[in-house]
């Protein structure tokens, strides 16, 4: 039975103290807690999460943003997210009992059926669309299930198929962008000749891409042996080397240093620019550090420095960068007329 569903309560006084029901139902409630915890894979929705705002942030005008359809449209680009990563186990369940890494998620560890994970994907799929589509606009739902589509159609199966996996998944992690752009209506400023807002998206769309090759390589080499006994045709994996996930590693955090720079142009943040410069800068070092020892040490400090790296770029972009330049109309116009929502 999967530790999803909670057992049956126990009846008091046939051999059960209250202490006794009250342990049992903690532990039924830690145990719900970490099922979930591991079918969401709350870290990855959280960087999500905050690229979708940082985008918006970057986009909207002084003082057009509302925080409750925020709010809103986070909160249903989560469920899409955690929709994504059920299914992604749910394929993937199979070659997850054989490494060690994955073998004791849910799906993989038979707690959870596929038929019970299929109607949770469909479920938190369907609502965050409808939240997205709601509150964020067509054109950000769009892009909130190609992003789906990517990573569950594409992605997934290609990691048994080609090391080519990496380059398809680094799209479906950089998409989210467009979400918070088209919700902070980023078109409609485009068209009006304000290209602030574009370019700051563009940029921070591409930094998204080209960050990950570092971080995943790290990862592929670390688990490579892993990966080869679960048939997943990571780069990692084609090369047992190494060489050619040093290089794309190299290649994309040396690329990361300029992008990261444009960044700060629509804003004209001395600080962004800073900040995204060295933090790039200490990135591209990692790399090199990588490519010249390919072993585990160097992967996994490359691992942690792409992790650091990300929190400063979004915390540099949110604190610096801010919305530019003057307001015109404000994000969801149409929800001023709630009554929790400023006038």
């Amino acid at each position: 039975m999967s530790r999803l569903v909670a057992p049956a309560a126990p009846v008091v006084g046939a051999g059960y103290s209250q202490h006794t029901l009250d342990t049992a139902a903690g532990e039924s409630a830690r145990s719900i807690t970490s099922e979930i915890t591991a079918l969401v894979r709350p870290r990855i929705a959280l960087m999500v999460l905050v690229t979708v705002f940082a985008a918006m942030w970057l986009t909207a005008r002084p003082g057009t943003l509302l925080w409750l359809p925020v709010l809103g449209v986070l909160l249903g680009t989560g469920l899409v997210a955690a929709s994504s990563s059920i299914a992604n186990q749910i394929l993937e369940r199979h070659t997850d009992r054989l490494m060690s890494r994955t073998a004791d998620r849910p799906l993989a560890a038979g707690r959870l059926s596929p038929a019970q994970a299929w109607l949770l994907t469909a479920g938190s799929l369907a609502v965050g669309m409808a939240l997205v589509g709601w509150l964020g606009g067509s054109g950000a739902a769009v892009v909130a299930f190609s992003t789906w589509l990517i990573y569950v159609v594409a992605y997934t199966p290609l990691k048994r198929l080609s090391p080519l996996n990496t380059a398809v998944g680094a799209i479906a992690g950089s998409l989210p962008v467009g979400i918070g752009w088209l919700a902070a209506d980023g078109p409609e400023r485009l068209l009006a000749g304000d290209a602030a807002g574009g370019l700051a998206a563009a940029a921070l769309g591409t930094v998204l891409y080209l960050w990950q090759f570092p971080h995943f390589m790290a990862i592929a080499w670390l688990y490579r042996r892993q990966y080869a006994a679960a048939g997943l045709q990571m780069l990692t994996v084609a090369d047992p080397t190494g060489l050619r996930a040093a290089g794309q590693s190299l290649a994309a955090a040396i690329a990361l240093v300029p992008v990261s720079l444009v960044l700060a142009v629509p804003s004209g943040s001395i600080r962004l620019f800073l900040a995204a410069g060295l933090a790039t800068i200490v990135y591209a070092i990692g790399a090199v550090w990588f490519a010249v020892h390919r072993d585990d040490r160097s992967a996994r400090s490359l691992l942690l420095t792409s992790l650091a790296v990300l929190l400063v770029l979004m915390a540099a972009a949110i604190g610096f960068g801010g919305p530019s330049v003057q307001p015109v109309s404000p994000l969801f116009d149409e929800f001023r007329s709630l009554p929790l929502l400023p006038r």
